[in-house]
């Protein structure tokens, strides 16, 4: 612990922004890992009750059930039986809108991780300038002969890249498997919600 601590002082104050992104990113991750478990976004009480779905008599409990669940797909649904005496084309925009509205509420805190990811191997770079500065700054000022100066700048320039990469590479994995998992996630939703619709519309001009 101690030795990362005194890493983290060499590496100067870039690393105050690297450990503020890391903290960021770490908090994102352990949210979106457990916020986007698939069966918290696509509850499987709810696709039981679209299962059994038949007509007027069961939407008031697909209704409540959903609205008591308020999970991306219980919202998905709810809207589209809502809208159950709309036009097809009608009820197809809303499927459309509110399929992409529960996605962004999927997709939140991955926009942050993004930005974590590109911008950290800046800041390690940058970190990396000044040490090179200081580098350079002493060669000028005491020659070849300080190596304890030398030694600190390069130090400092080695440590900010480390510390960047350590930030932005887990940052950009967990962006790409959130993203590729919303991906999975939505178009489960889009298909279930689809053949929901279309058994919606039969019961609806039966009755």
């Amino acid at each position: 612990m101690q030795d990362a601590f005194e890493l983290a002082q060499q590496g100067g104050w870039p690393m105050i922004f690297l450990a503020m992104c890391s903290v960021a990113a770490l908090t994102i991750i352990i949210e979106r890992l457990v916020g986007l478990r698939r069966s918290r976004n696509i509850p499987p009480s709810i696709i039981d009750l679209l299962e059994v779905y038949h007509g007027e008599e069961s939407a008031e409990a697909v209704m409540q059930a959903c609205r008591h669940n308020g999970r991306p797909f219980a919202r998905l649904i709810e809207s589209l039986i809502s809208s159950r005496e709309m036009t097809h084309a009608q009820l197809q925009d809303t499927l459309n809108v509110s399929g992409r509205r529960q996605v962004e509420r999927m997709e939140r805190g991955l926009l942050v991780l993004e930005v974590v990811a590109g911008i950290s191997p800046l800041i390690g770079l940058l970190g990396t300038v000044l040490g090179m500065v200081t580098v350079f700054n002493a060669i000028s000022t005491y020659g070849l002969g300080d190596t304890q100066v030398l030694s600190d700048g390069i130090s400092k320039a080695l440590v900010t890249t480390v510390a960047g990469l350590s930030v932005a590479i887990p940052a950009l994995a967990f962006h790409s498997y959130f993203s590729r998992r919303v991906e999975s996630m939505a178009i489960e939703m889009q298909d279930r919600a689809t053949h929901f619709m279309a058994k919606l519309q039969e019961n609806t001009k039966t009755a």
